[in-house]
């Protein structure tokens, strides 16, 4: 990755997914720019990256798409060339990531769906004049797109949104030279999915019904990441990566995953 200079949206923590896919980039000579929302964010970022010195950060609100221009130009003045790009950005209100589906209210639906997955659209929009042949947009997904989770709910359909935009942006991009993909990991233990219900009961079921018997940890996000953003990826588009330890080809594991009367 020497040479190479991209943004990562998306960081919240040391925890976080995209902290793990920063670190990898970083550590293996990448010039990584971020974007956060709000200053509790940027401070967290600061402590990340004090052995990191000179990335630079951007506040954006990325549902806002003049937020999202002024990252880019201000980007486009202090780095240039945008080498890579990594959504790791999703939203949806915590009442209603548990219970019953169907009583999710349009608000709460349809900002899921902006925040979690039109960003994605917008964000590669802005950025793609900055991209040249051989840059990567990177996105982050779950299982619970393609089958469902318990207390996953909207989300889980933003995510489905989410990863037929990578597709659809792939055959977009794909004659010139633009790859788009997304990586699709087990739990792990985020700020952001301890807003599920029974995470914790989730994490442990996985851990249990993964061929690999382990839990997903960033580092292994931040190793997919790496592969899906260099060159060694440069066939590959249109792919939704599952690092997940072999649990989504699993119907039923183990019976002593269960708690079966």
């Amino acid at each position: 990755m020497k040479g190479k200079k991209g943004i990562i949206f998306g960081v919240a923590n040391n925890r976080s997914i995209a902290w793990g896919i920063a670190k990898k980039l970083l550590d293996s000579g990448a010039e990584v720019a971020f974007s956060y929302y709000g200053e509790r964010l940027r401070s967290n970022l600061e402590k990340l990256l004090e052995n990191y010195p000179g990335c630079k950060l951007y506040e954006c609100d990325a549902s806002d798409e003049a937020q999202l221009q002024k990252v880019a130009e201000q980007y486009k003045m202090d780095i240039g060339q945008c080498d890579f790009l990594v959504h790791a950005i999703a939203f949806a209100n915590k009442d209603y990531l548990q219970g019953d589906f169907y009583k999710t209210p349009k608000d709460v639906f349809l900002q899921a769906l902006d925040i979690s997955a039109y960003s994605l659209v917008s964000m590669t929009r802005t950025f793609k004049p900055l991209m040249v042949s051989g840059s990567s947009v990177l996105a982050l997904t779950y299982l619970g797109a393609t089958a469902v989770v318990q207390n996953y709910n909207v989300m889980g359909v933003a995510k489905a949104a989410l990863e037929s935009s990578v597709r659809y942006l792939a055959a977009d991009l794909g004659p010139e030279g633009i790859r788009v993909n997304a990586i699709s990991a087990g739990p792990v233990n985020t700020l952001a999915a301890r807003g599920i219900n029974d995470f914790t009961q989730l994490l442990k079921i996985h851990r249990q019904v993964a061929p690999l018997r382990m839990n997903t940890i960033p580092e292994h996000a931040g190793g997919a990441a790496y592969y899906l953003l260099s060159d060694l990826s440069a066939g590959v588009t249109g792919e939704i990566m599952f690092v997940d330890g072999g649990y989504n080809m699993m119907a039923v594991g183990s019976m002593d995953a269960y708690n079966l009367k």
